[in-house]
């Protein structure tokens, strides 16, 4: 305990922390503060005002900016959307068809046109999807894509590796140009187009769009405001007359807005070292769960901004089961039970955390502090950058906190296929890679998949990640954001309603 406590104030001398003076508004609540002015520039006539990074990238298909990739909804459309509860809507996609062993989709397009004018066709589609297949943002999900291919009828066929229900929930990709798809911000089919005005970037309504949807923002004109770090983004809102913030982290904003928060798909997790003197233990793996105060990191390191996650799923999708998440909870007498019978207590175990990351190291060591409250002594070791990589392949731990960006459909093949990418020691475990699959081709196979990760213990799921959306009250009456999303949308189709009931055969 001395060790975590000496490392806690290692940290605050390093970072600079203090410990955040929080106010306590609620989701879409009112915060007050008569000190300072409730009047900003531009806010009597209820301009509209967003931020971006000048420094940061527009490309859809690479860029990590948060600022940045807030407003590419506006500019891009994908096949499909997703709520916040993860109900897929058609948006570029007319209808679609799928095989009887659901490994081949074909998709057929809305007469949806560029900001220039010009139609999408089946070849900007597929040019699309190959980028986003083979560059950051979105190449996760594409892990059982097998082939994308344009049609000469127009359509777009998409072949898988294996079966999978709801392929349709993974295509939220924005389409742009197939000549374009290189390009740092191609021409998209959504309702602004981004200018540059030489002082700065702006986004400008369409004149013609293609489609017709109720928006969250009308705006002819949204003036971006450039800012990166949450004082120089509070400083814009304060001064500036800025609409909206939108960070990954409780900020202590003051005056009058309404708060709203949107998952972004970041799930941290532990995972255990298979070669490990104590969590190659099955007993210890699967009781690891019941040491971890879930709701405790939410509400004390994330400051209410994440969402508390027993089973490796967000809460949020619609099949996990709160039942079973129940039996895998926090008690932490059973974990201390667990290391108590293995004869392991006061054995030191090695959790490895990326240093880089503050607020990761902060749960480590809260994480850390549950674990010898359980029985067991813990060490977090000086890494960060390369060397935590170096140790992850090297499997230098015996707990490792990581964070990924788990896919729509909350694929784990990753962590359990010999090659997986979150597969660090190589271990194949054939009967989760199995039920992961089956779980793919068939939704209801989530809850067997779930309750075989839990009992075998080599992940341990903790919570998944949101952004805190500030924004000025009255302006954004029609906001609803689901995840990635903050200006969601539909166009009032259904998948029901646009399927092809016949199917392809094979």
């Amino acid at each position: 305990m001395k060790r975590i406590l000496a490392l806690i104030a290692v940290l605050c001398l390093l970072t600079g922390c203090t410990a955040p003076q929080v106010s306590d508004p609620t989701v879409g609540g009112v915060v007050n503060d008569p000190s300072i002015p409730q009047t900003v520039p531009g806010e009597e006539k209820g301009e509209l005002r967003l931020p971006y990074n000048r420094d940061g990238s527009f490309q859809p298909f690479t860029s990590g900016d948060v600022n940045n990739r807030c407003l590419l909804p506006l500019i891009y459309q994908g096949l499909f959307t997703y709520d916040r509860e993860y109900e897929v809507t058609p948006i570029l996609c007319k209808s679609y068809q799928v095989s009887t062993d659901m490994r081949t989709y074909t998709f057929y397009l809305e007469k949806a046109t560029f900001s220039d004018g010009q139609q999408v066709t089946a070849l900007d589609v597929e040019a699309s999807l190959r980028a986003a297949k083979n560059q950051g943002f979105y190449a996760g999900r594409f892990q059982h894509v097998k082939t994308i291919d344009a049609t000469s009828d127009g359509s777009v066929v998409i072949k898988l590796d294996t079966p999978c229900e709801n392929l349709p929930i993974l295509l939220d990709v924005p389409i742009v140009k197939a000549s374009q798809v290189n390009d740092p911000v191609p021409l998209g089919t959504g309702p602004y187009l981004l200018e540059d005005t030489g002082d700065g970037k702006r986004l400008r309504r369409q004149p013609v769009w293609w489609c017709d949807a109720e928006l969250a923002v009308e705006a002819q004109i949204i003036p971006l405001y450039h800012g990166t770090t949450q004082r120089e983004l509070w400083d814009l809102y304060k001064f500036s007359g800025l609409s909206m913030v939108c960070t990954d982290a409780y900020v202590d904003f003051r005056g009058d807005y309404e708060l709203w928060e949107s998952e972004n798909g970041m799930f941290l997790y532990l995972s255990c070292n298979m070669k490990s003197n104590v969590f190659s233990k099955k007993a210890i793996r699967s009781a690891l769960t019941h040491a971890i105060d879930r709701e405790t990191l939410v509400n004390k390191q994330f400051r209410g901004f994440a969402h508390s996650a027993t089973l490796p799923a967000s809460p949020e999708f619609p099949y996990y089961s709160e039942t079973l998440a129940e039996k895998y909870g926090y008690k932490l007498e059973k974990f201390a039970q667990a290391v108590t019978e293995a004869q392991l207590e006061d054995n030191n175990v090695i959790l490895l955390v990326n240093r880089d990351d503050p607020l990761r190291t902060h749960t480590a060591l809260a994480i850390a502090e549950m674990l010898e409250a359980g029985g067991l002594a813990v060490t977090i070791p000086e890494v960060s950058g390369q060397d935590y990589i170096n140790a992850l392949k090297w499997e230098q731990y015996d707990l490792y906190l990581g964070q990924t960006k788990l896919s729509p459909n909350m694929d784990l093949t990753a962590f359990f296929a010999e090659d997986g990418d979150l597969n660090f020691g190589r271990i194949s475990n054939v009967a989760s890679n199995a039920l992961c699959k089956e779980a793919l081709a068939n939704s209801g196979n989530y809850q067997s998949l779930h309750k075989q990760v839990m009992e075998d213990g080599r992940i341990c799921p903790i919570l998944f990640r949101s952004y805190a959306i500030y924004g000025r009250r009255g302006m954004f009456s029609l906001l609803s954001p689901s995840r990635d999303n903050i200006f969601f949308y539909t166009l009032g189709k259904t998948m029901e309603t646009i399927r092809i009931t016949e199917e392809i055969q094979e």
